[in-house]
């Protein structure tokens, strides 16, 4: 059986994040993730920093997401990170944004990084061996 690492992070939907409908605008739930993402750093000593001192960027070469249900002004939400492992030199999270004051399921997505030599600035075709470490750290297989 996998072992699951996720995270997760409140966000309180402010003014400046919905459109003229009083919606959460779409774009935002990317940024939703990129809070997501973060708090799995900090939660499981993956911080951008730690990957930069190691020198590494880890850019995003992909995202997508699914809206499910609407989000307004003044909610709340829970943003959930979880680290989908991989054997490629790659980190892949699935999301899930749970609107926390109406109980249904907001949007689902993913997001693809990729390690770049700070540098270099090439692209890194294997696992970097600080990210292994780290992997076997925490139990992570693949």
């Amino acid at each position: 059986m996998k072992k699951i690492l996720q995270s997760e992070i409140p966000i309180k939907i402010r003014f400046s994040d919905t459109d003229a409908m009083g919606v959460v605008w779409h774009g935002n739930y990317l940024r939703f993730f990129e809070d997501a993402r973060e708090a799995f750093g900090i939660k499981f000593g993956l911080t951008y920093l730690d990957v930069y001192n190691k020198g590494f960027f880890t850019p995003i070469v992909k995202s997508s997401v699914e809206h499910k249900s609407p989000i307004n002004y003044g909610e709340e939400v829970i943003a959930i990170a979880k680290l989908h492992p991989t054997p490629s030199a790659k980190i892949i999270f699935d999301f899930e944004i749970i609107n926390k004051s109406t109980g249904k399921l907001s949007a689902t997505g993913h997001t693809t990084q990729v390690f770049l030599g700070v540098e270099t600035r090439e692209m890194e075709l294997i696992k970097p061996s600080f990210y292994v470490e780290w992997e076997n750290k925490l139990g992570i297989k693949v």
